[in-house]
């Protein structure tokens, strides 16, 4: 892949198919964690470093169960966000979260990244909104679709800390929408990021 600084605050801003399309690279930064308890499903996220996604069992995706997703896809997005920002530009909390063509994509960015001498800083400030745009079940494989909105401050600095885009004062707001995914026949009950849509 072939990224460019001069979208980095695009990136931000949009967070949508970011290694894919150039845009992911700067989502870096710290973490502010989540205040409250964590739904069942994404509730292992929090306990353990190495998260166990459980998920509403029952078959139908339910008002019920789609109400205790969008509380754990709330933590994931903020997890697989933040987790973006440790100084060794490697990716540790998210990695369960992710389906493989993601990972390979993220870490491939930051390895990028990592090459240049650059990191970045994020500030998570919260979720404005998530909505499950659509959910849809192909045999056994169910997804989930979610458009989030959320804002964060970042900027991108080089090894002298000089900042190379982005502003660590101001508040930005991105938009997203992913794609979650997982198999309800299987004992795995976690749920994976899939895809991310421009």
């Amino acid at each position: 892949m072939n990224y460019s600084f001069e979208y980095i605050d695009i990136i931000l801003l949009a967070m949508i198919a970011g290694f894919i399309f150039l845009r992911l690279r700067g989502i870096l930064g710290k973490r502010t964690g989540f205040e409250g308890k964590a739904p069942p499903q994404f509730e292992e996220i929090l306990k353990n470093i190495d998260p166990k996604i459980k998920t509403h069992q029952k078959e139908n995706f339910d008002e019920n169960a789609q109400k205790d997703f969008l509380k754990g896809a709330k933590i994931a997005y903020e997890t697989i966000i933040t987790d973006f920002s440790d100084d060794d530009n490697k990716l540790v909390k998210s990695k369960p979260l992710l389906s493989k063509k993601i990972h390979d994509q993220f870490d491939e960015a930051l390895k990028e990244r990592s090459q240049r001498g650059h990191f970045a800083e994020i500030t998570f400030i919260g979720i404005d909104k998530a909505d499950i745009k659509e959910h849809k079940k192909s045999n056994d494989i169910l997804k989930v679709t979610v458009d989030f909105v959320a804002e964060v401050i970042t900027c991108i600095k080089d090894k002298d800390k000089k900042i190379i885009s982005g502003d660590p004062e101001k508040i930005k707001k991105i938009y997203d929408t992913w794609v979650f995914s997982r198999n309800t026949r299987s004992t795995n009950p976690n749920w994976q990021l899939v895809e991310i849509l421009t």
